[in-house]
């Protein structure tokens, strides 16, 4: 009889879990959920309020319509983005640059934190992480004056203090396209390395110590550790900012392209790029379309990198990925 009992409770179905109201989930986490919604609002007002501007891109906008009420014009605002030659060039700037920021920023970064990990000294370690760290936070104005005091064609740093007593003629910086391609790389190297170095650091000071000491006991040099488990550990990271920096490889740092070089007129063959072009076509025409039809070209192209190059990830080790 008992058995019988034992199987019966046995085939009995075993109770759902009642799903719980979505309500009382959200009243569940409300500390979490007030402590981020200020970053929600700022996210939504800084990010999606502005796409209702997609649209600017598909009409003839008319200040005294508005958007709704001025006409549609399909993609006419493209063709006159792509009307002129010197928009190719732009593009071609655009790229090269980012991508030579994007090679030679992760390479130096990664080297800077296997440095850094190398010093042992705590007070010494975080005083070169802070003095490294510092230019990032620095305004892109400050910067293009700094950069001012060195290649001022009078008194500049450069010429005054180092072509001069070498017996050389003072270079016209402002004139002479042809070497800011290497002050822009330089800069912007000078900008981003720290804080890119601190990213990698704080993954490789993640990393489990056991790892190093097993591989010490085996006698393992320090160049077979850092190729055998750090750079293997740290290959997610790079992925992962390599990913997002391809998003963003039609978009140029504004500030260091049109702050930078103070705008100057003769530079443009080597420094033009196509947020410097479209704002100074608007300073020109004053055409919002103009605007709006390049930020959405940057957007999309954006996207699709993004997605192409997380798919060739994802076949070579999906682990990787960024999604």
């Amino acid at each position: 009889m008992e058995a019988v009992r034992q199987s019966a409770a046995k085939a009995r179905p075993t109770p759902r879990p009642r799903s719980q109201n979505p309500l009382r989930k959200l009243w569940k986490f409300r500390a979490l959920i007030i402590l981020a919604l200020p970053g929600l609002v700022l996210l939504l007002i800084n990010n999606y309020l502005p796409m209702f501007g997609v649209f600017l891109a598909f009409k003839d906008f008319n200040y005294a319509k508005g958007i709704i009420g001025s006409k549609w014009n399909g993609f006419d605002n493209f063709h006159f983005l792509f009307a002129t030659s010197d928009m190719w060039h732009v593009i071609a700037h655009t790229i090269v640059y980012n991508l030579a920021f994007l090679i030679i920023n992760t390479v130096l970064s990664v080297l800077l934190a296997l440095l850094l990990n190398e010093v042992k000294n705590r007070f010494l370690s975080k005083f070169y992480q802070s003095t490294m760290l510092l230019p990032h936070f620095i305004s892109m104005v400050v910067v293009a004056y700094l950069v001012y005091g060195f290649l001022n064609p009078e008194l500049g740093f450069i010429n005054k203090s180092i072509l001069e007593p070498a017996g050389k003629e003072g270079i016209s910086w402002y004139m002479s396209p042809q070497y800011w391609p290497y002050i822009l790389t330089l800069v912007n190297i000078w900008k981003s390395v720290g804080f890119g170095s601190v990213i990698y650091l704080a993954t490789i000071v993640g990393i489990d110590r056991e790892y190093y000491e097993a591989a010490m006991l085996d006698g393992a040099s320090k160049w077979k550790q850092m190729t055998k488990i750090t750079l293997p550990f740290l290959t997610p990271v790079i992925i992962i900012l390599t990913l997002l920096a391809i998003g963003r490889i039609f978009s140029a740092d504004f500030g260091l392209f049109y702050q930078v070089t103070m705008n100057a007129g003769m530079l443009k063959s080597t420094t033009d790029v196509i947020d410097t072009y479209v704002y100074n076509a608007l300073l020109v025409t004053g055409d919002t379309n103009l605007a709006s039809a390049a930020g959405l070209m940057q957007a999309v192209v954006g996207f699709i990198l993004i997605v192409s190059v997380n798919m060739i990830v994802k076949r070579v080790s999906s682990d990787k990925a960024l999604f």
